[in-house]
């Protein structure tokens, strides 16, 4: 998923026009900068929020299903996706479409809309969402950190050396280098990361792409079967579990829902926002769509039922293995960077509450200047970031299961921050009657993706649970 989420300062670009001289020309009705974003600068935004990580596991979950259920339920999930989506794009103001008061976050919209005990369950589930992430990304990076070292001592021992590396080591570098980055105060401040981690999540998904299209090649033909993984490779109870489990992986590499309020953000008006979000999110579900299918399908057939849970460690560690190194290294470059870009609001939104809380507490408000005034270290930040990073990692030690962890946050999150929000929020704006058909509609759809994510949070805890049957608390070995 890619990689972006709620609760962001907002996403507005400030363009500091040349003429100030033409007065309100500069500004927006709010007397903010005016925005300056078109269809196309939102589409990107939402492309280079989706395609991140989520995109490895997609292989797997295919396998899980097989080639008729897979690739149907990633088409329904990106019906759900879009579907939703427009429902929150017309949410991005109060009122009018076109004149009533802009929510410049998606916890603005819930709290203009819903008010009251919603906004503290939202922001609830948004921040455990990203403590979530936090984790699933510390694992990630770890495994993409000993397949390299993996590949490399296969290489040299010429396959004799079985290799074994474990992962702690890295997840403790991965957490040395997240503690270093977080110390940076604001999100405005991390804009080359996120874009030096757009760029890597191209880079690794191109190259997984290419060589799951090279093995298909390399086979003679396609593998997998109709209906995933077959009984006797797993259990049937497993194959259940798995099953359940996919769904929450494919909800995780769509979720993007919860950044567009902060994308809309910054597209310019007339026309109005909605008309330009509902144009931008059409054009990025399909090319994300596209882009998804075209790798989760070619991972499949490339492995079939041996599709790894992680599509770049699965093909094996020879020949290109520079080209596997490099994809790796990308992800985990984009990790380092993806990690900022969802705590960072996370980080915010407790140094925010901490300051109002205490107001005259030097040790949490007073910021030393340090390198000859050009870096500020505030204590309490310094603190606070340090803890969570070292809480993350050492969760993710004792808890380095990937795949399980990536359907487990998509379940979590999927329903209540891409459907039912977005749904009800739209009921109370437009005031669709109670028990119309259209409220029906809504409310079905709404439930149906209830049980969706709940079938697919007990999918990956059962995951979760057989994993800790043969696990030993950070003796994690690759």
């Amino acid at each position: 998923m890619g990689e972006q989420v709620i609760g962001f300062p907002p996403l507005s670009i400030d363009v500091q026009q040349p003429n100030v001289s033409d007065g309100l020309k500069c500004f927006d009705d709010d007397g903010r900068t005016k925005r300056t974003g078109t269809v196309w600068t939102a589409s990107a935004h939402i492309i280079t929020a989706v395609i991140g990580s989520g995109v490895l596991s997609l292989a797997w979950a295919i396998g899980q299903l097989g080639w008729v259920a897979g690739p149907a339920v990633m088409l329904i999930f990106s019906f759900v996706i879009y579907y939703t989506s427009s429902l929150l794009a017309d949410c991005y103001r109060s009122g009018d479409p076109v004149t009533g008061k802009r929510n410049y976050t998606y916890m603005d919209a819930v709290h203009a809309n819903l008010g009251g005990m919603k906004v503290k369950i939202c922001g609830f589930i948004q921040y455990l969402n990203l403590f979530g992430v936090a984790i699933g990304y510390t694992i990630a990076a770890s495994i993409s950190m000993t397949a390299i070292k993996r590949s490399n001592c296969f290489h040299a021992s010429g396959g004799k050396d079985p290799c074994h590396v474990s992962s702690n080591p890295y997840m403790i570098i991965f957490g040395v280098s997240e503690i270093i980055f977080s110390q940076i105060p604001d999100f405005d401040q991390i804009w080359w990361l996120s874009i030096l981690a757009a760029v890597m999540s191209f880079t690794y998904s191109s190259i997984g792409l290419a060589l799951g299209i090279t093995q298909t090649i390399a086979n003679g033909g396609i593998k997998g079967s109709l209906t995933g993984i077959s009984i006797g490779t797993v259990t049937e109870t497993q194959k259940i579990w798995r099953s359940l489990q996919a769904f929450g992986d494919i909800a995780f590499a769509y979720s993007y829902s919860i950044i567009l309020i902060e994308i809309q953000d910054t597209v310019k008006s007339p026309p109005s926002e909605a008309k330009t979000m509902k144009k931008a999110t059409l054009l990025s579900v399909f090319v994300t769509t596209v882009f998804y299918m075209l790798c989760g399908c070619m991972g499949y057939a490339a492995f079939g039922d041996k599709a790894p849970g992680n599509l770049l460690t699965g093909f094996g560690f020879y020949n290109p293995y520079w080209l596997l190194d490099i994809a790796n290294a990308a992800i985990v470059i984009h990790l380092i960077g993806a990690y900022q870009v969802y705590c960072q609001p996370l980080f915010a939104f407790v140094e925010k509450w901490a300051n109002k809380a205490y107001p005259n507490s030097d040790f949490i408000g007073k910021e030393f200047k340090v390198m000859k005034g050009k870096l500020n270290i505030n204590l309490f930040r310094l603190t606070w970031r340090s803890a969570f990073v070292v809480a993350t990692t050492v969760i993710s030690m004792l808890l380095p299961f990937f795949n399980d962890v990536v359907g487990l946050l998509g379940a979590l999150g999927f329903w209540p921050l891409t459907v039912y929000f977005p749904v009800e929020m739209y009921i109370a704006q437009k005031k669709v009657p109670r028990w119309s058909t259209k409220w029906v509609c809504l409310q079905m759809l709404s439930l149906a993706c209830l049980v969706i994510s709940v079938a697919a949070a007990a999918g990956s805890v059962a995951g979760v649970v057989t994993d800790l049957k043969v696990y030993r608390p950070f003796k994690a070995d690759y």
